[in-house]
């Protein structure tokens, strides 16, 4: 079994300064060389350098973005627009954000008030940030207008890299949740939910789209392996600082390994204001379950890379064949203890 291991394909990318030097992380293909840290004042050509090692056949490279949003739109789209340059340099074919990406209100109803429709101001603002780099874009957590004023849709943007939309996906299952330590959210109570699953085919593979609390429901993922046939997992997350701390790795683990597709998980960080905290720790995953992308930082603003390794996906689940394994639906409804 240990031939389903695959080597270690890593490359992180912090940049934690808007004006600082990148800092990278090379992991060893072997494991058993300790990580250098290269610092150098020379963006361009540490982002050249991680773009070439991109080449390797029947891959492509993704890059997932970490970030602190907050209550200022134009704020937060600079900071995107500096991590979709940075990505694009690094050889990425599409940069993941998280959930919230646009804006983080300070208060209850911030978000209604910048809520827009999809052909608004702030989504041709990013589709254009995509055509300018020529980078696909997965945007997760969008504040869409919903059916009324009262409500919005939590919505999963994919743009390509001409800017246009190409698929959406509104948030499913919604977070109605009292967290350890006091605080409760009610999510339902402002948002619509979504009741459609989406898979689209893309240059970096076949996706599944979700975001964030969708995570703790195993079924949709299910599906969109099983009866979509999705090859990577796009989860948009701000996970609170409690619940990302217990379970934010575990669960996006195995949801890579029980639908043996790549997972990129983009994630909010750190403190948006007095009230609200993110855990972060921006994950890419591979078929196995192998942490391929992480931030040296868990707060950090910045982006990691890592290759998506098409050759893996098949050898994984062509020598453990869960697919052919299943059982179908009238199993279980016959089944008893």
């Amino acid at each position: 079994m240990s031939s389903l291991v695959p080597k270690a394909q890593m490359a992180f990318c912090l940049y934690s300064q808007p004006n600082s030097p990148p800092l990278l992380l090379r992991v060893s293909p072997k494991y058993t060389t300790r990580p250098i840290l290269i610092n150098s004042s020379s963006r361009s050509l540490q982002l050249r350098a991680v773009a070439a090692e991109s080449a390797m056949a029947n891959s492509v490279r993704v890059a997932a973005a970490q970030m602190t949003s907050i209550n200022d739109l134009a704020a937060n789209f600079a900071t995107c627009s500096r991590l979709v340059k940075e990505a694009a340099a690094a050889g990425a074919k599409m940069l993941c954000f998280p959930e919230n990406f646009s804006y983080v209100g300070a208060k209850d109803g911030d978000s209604l008030k910048i809520a827009e429709p999809l052909d608004g101001t702030i989504m041709k603002g990013y589709c254009s940030l995509a055509r300018e780099s020529s980078i696909w874009l997965s945007l997760g957590g969008f504040q869409e207008k919903g059916f009324d004023d009262a409500h919005l849709r939590n919505t999963h943007v994919l743009i390509d890299d001409a800017g246009n939309i190409r698929s959406t996906y509104s948030k499913m299952f919604l977070f109605d949740v009292d967290v350890p330590g006091g605080t409760s959210y009610k999510e339902s109570s402002f948002t619509e939910a979504g009741k459609k699953i989406v898979a689209v085919d893309s240059p970096v593979g076949r996706l599944g789209l979700t975001v964030c609390y969708d995570l703790r429901f195993p079924e949709i993922y299910q599906q969109l392996r099983f009866n979509h046939e999705a090859q990577v997992l796009l989860i948009p997350a701000a996970f609170t600082k409690v619940t990302g701390q217990a379970h934010w790795e575990i669960l996006l683990r195995a949801r890579a390994i029980e639908t043996q597709c790549y997972v990129i998980a983009a994630a909010q960080a750190g403190n948006h204001n007095e009230k609200r905290e993110s855990y972060g720790d921006t994950l890419i995953i591979d078929p196995w379950g192998t942490v391929v992308g992480r931030l040296l930082d868990r707060l950090s603003t910045g982006i990691t890379v890592a290759d998506i390794d098409f050759s893996l996906i098949d050898s994984v689940r062509a020598k453990m064949p869960i697919s052919k394994h299943q059982k179908p639906d009238e199993f279980w409804k016959s089944a008893s203890l």
